[in-house]
């Protein structure tokens, strides 16, 4: 089983925060899926991607595409069809069945939001309750900083 990373997001925006997590991955040779139920969000997304970081385009496909197995980044709000290692969950996106098993999942949540604050507790929980690792990081003090982690039981 992998690591749960949530990232409490106060002073930065998903996009900030997967500019720091998409090169990271690609560079390990994962995949990735960015999970969201919000269609404007993925659509922002895909823009930013295309666009950002100017000297490093993240290569990347809108779920629904004839080549979406082959993607290295997949947008979407199903199944992590490229085959991905890791999964990022945006917007209350949950992950799926089977999924704790996979090397990493980024829960991104608003701290300016009781319900998705509640929702990543919850989460935590239910993720932490399968057995998986689990990290809380927070950028309060304007870096981001790991601040408690719960290691799989055994």
């Amino acid at each position: 089983m992998g690591t749960a990373m949530f990232y409490h997001l106060t002073r930065s925006g998903p996009e900030e925060v997967l500019a720091l997590i998409l090169p990271r991955a690609l560079a390990a040779g994962w995949r990735v899926m960015l999970r969201s139920p919000d269609a404007e969000r993925r659509d922002r997304l895909d823009a930013k991607l295309w666009l950002e970081p100017e000297d490093d385009f993240q290569p990347h496909g809108l779920e629904g595409g004839p080549w979406d197995a082959e993607q290295p980044v997949l947008i979407g709000q199903g199944d992590a069809r490229n085959g991905a290692q890791g999964v990022v969950l945006l917007d209350g996106a949950t992950p799926l069945p089977g999924e704790e098993a996979l090397e990493r999942l980024w829960v991104l949540f608003d701290g300016g939001d009781e319900a998705a604050v509640a929702a990543a507790r919850g989460l935590w929980t239910q993720i932490t309750g399968l057995g998986m690792a689990a990290q809380y990081w927070s950028e309060e003090t304007g870096r981001w900083v790991m601040k408690t982690e719960k290691k799989p039981a055994g």
